[in-house]
C-alpha cells in the first residue's frame, strides 16, 4: 500500500449565536475554521486527520502541501513510526514546533484513522483499550468578557447534563460570578491564555483561592516559562494546567521534571498526532501528572482526542468547546450528551465527514 494524495480542507463553521457575541483577540467571535486533511492510498483506504488550524490555517496548509505532502507521495501509510520518524528528522530545521509540527499532527492522525480502519477497530481498540462507549465532557465556555453573558451559558451548559464547567476570562469579578453561576459542586475551571507574569498570577491566585477551582490553566506570558509555572504551581496553592503550546514530549518531560504542572493538556493537533499523544500519556503516568488534553476541535482532531483519552486505563475528560453550530462535518457526532461525548465505534476514527457538510461548509479545497 502507498499514500498517492494528501489533500486539504478548510472549512469556515458559523457559529449558532445566542445573546453576547464571543470574543477572541479582542474582535468578535462569529465562526469557527477548520482544517482537515484527507490521505488517499492506491487501494481505496483513505484516512482523514486534522492540523491545527482557527486563525493559523493558512501557514499550516501551506506547510502541508509544499512541506510534507511531497515526502510522502509513495510511502507506505501503515509504517507509521518509521515515516513520521523519518519526516520528524529531515524537516526539523523547519523548526520542531509550530505549523511544520502542525502539519505532522494531521498526517499521523490519518495515518492512524488508515490503521483502524485496514484492522476493522475504532481506534481506540487498536491502541488497547478497553471496550466503552463515552467518556465525561466538560463545557469549555469561549469568551466573554462580561459577567452578564457568563452566567446564562453556565446555565445553559448545566441544564444539558455538564457537571464539569471551563471558563475562559481573567477578571476576578467575572470569575466569581461565574462560581457562583456554576455552584460550589460543579468543578470549575479557569483558562487565562497566557496573560499574566508570574507575580500577576501569584496575586490572582490568591485572590481566586476561596473559589476552590480544579486548576488555572495557562497562566503565564511566555507560556514557555516552565520555571514560572513551577513557581505559581509551588506558591499559588491552587493546580496549575497547561500544554497546549507544547510541541514535543521531551518538552513535557522538561515541564515535568520541574514540577511545572498538575494537569498536562497535549494537543493532538499540536504536538505530533497520536502517535506522540500515547507517548506522553506514558511519560506523564511515570512522573504522576494528570492528562487532560486540549481540545478546541470539532473534527478529526476531536475524534483522535476521544480515542487517545478511551486508551487509556481510567478515565479522562474530554474538553468540547462550547458553542453550537447549524452544520458540521460531523454532524451530532461530537454533541456530549448528559455531560458525556460518544466514542465512535466504527473503523479507525469511527467516522468520515459528511460529504455534504463538506460541499456546504468549505471554503478553500
Amino acid at each position: 500500500m502507498k499514500i498517492t494524495e494528501i489533500k486539504t480542507f478548510v472549512l469556515r463553521m458559523p457559529l449558532v449565536i445566542r445573546g453576547d457575541v464571543p470574543m477572541v483577540g479582542g474582535q468578535p467571535r462569529t465562526a469557527i475554521e477548520m482544517l482537515l486533511v484527507r490521505v488517499d492510498t492506491d487501494e481505496g483506504v483513505s484516512g482523514w486527520g486534522e492540523g491545527f488550524g482557527h486563525r493559523v490555517w493558512p501557514a499550516t496548509r501551506t506547510a502541508l502541501e509544499k512541506i510534507v505532502a511531497p515526502l510522502c507521495v509513495g510511502r507506505d501509510p501503515t509504517a507509521i513510526h518509521a515515516l513520521m520518524n523519518d519526516l520528524l528528522r529531515t524537516l526539523h530545521g523547519a523548526g520542531r514546533g509550530g505549523p511544520v509540527v502542525y502539519a505532522l499532527s494531521a498526517l499521523d492522525i490519518a495515518l492512524w484513522d488508515i490503521a483502524g480502519k485496514l484492522a476493522g477497530l475504532p481506534l481506540y481498540r487498536l491502541l488497547g483499550g478497553s471496550p466503552r462507549h463515552d467518556l465525561p465532557a466538560y463545557a469549555s465556555l469561549l469568551r466573554y468578557g462580561k459577567t452578564a453573558a457568563l452566567g446564562p451559558r453556565i446555565a445553559e451548559a448545566l441544564g444539558r447534563g455538564y457537571r464539569l464547567i471551563k471558563i475562559h476570562e481573567i477578571d476576578p469579578g467575572i470569575i466569581r460570578a461565574a462560581r457562583r453561576a456554576a455552584g460550589s459542586d460543579v468543578p470549575l475551571m479557569v483558562d487565562c491564555s497566557c496573560s499574566w507574569s508570574v507575580d500577576d498570577a501569584l496575586a490572582m491566585c490568591r485572590t481566586l483561592h476561596d473559589l476552590d477551582l480544579a486548576w488555572i490553566e495557562e497562566p503565564l506570558w511566555p507560556p514557555e516559562d516552565h520555571a514560572g509555572l513551577a513557581r505559581v504551581r509551588a506558591e499559588g496553592r491552587i493546580p496549575v494546567a497547561a500544554g497546549e503550546n507544547v510541541a514535543s514530549v521531551y518538552e513535557f518531560k522538561q515541564m515535568f521534571e520541574r514540577a511545572s504542572l498538575s494537569v498536562a493538556q497535549p494537543s493532538v493537533t499540536k504536538i505530533g498526532g497520536i502517535t506522540e499523544m500515547r507517548k506522553l500519556f506514558a511519560v506523564a503516568d511515570t512522573f504522576g501528572v494528570r492528562v487532560v488534553p486540549h481540545s478546541a476541535y470539532f473534527g478529526a482532531g476531536l475524534l483522535a482526542s476521544i480515542h487517545a483519552c478511551a486508551a487509556q486505563p481510567r478515565e479522562v475528560w474530554v474538553e468540547r468547546f462550547y458553542c453550537d453550530f447549524d452544520v458540521t462535518p460531523y454532524g451530532g457526532s461530537i454533541d456530549p450528551g448528559g455531560g458525556r461525548i460518544a466514542i465512535p465505534q466504527g473503523p479507525g476514527l469511527g467516522l468520515d465527514p459528511d460529504p455534504d457538510a463538506l460541499k456546504r461548509l468549505v471554503i478553500e479545497a
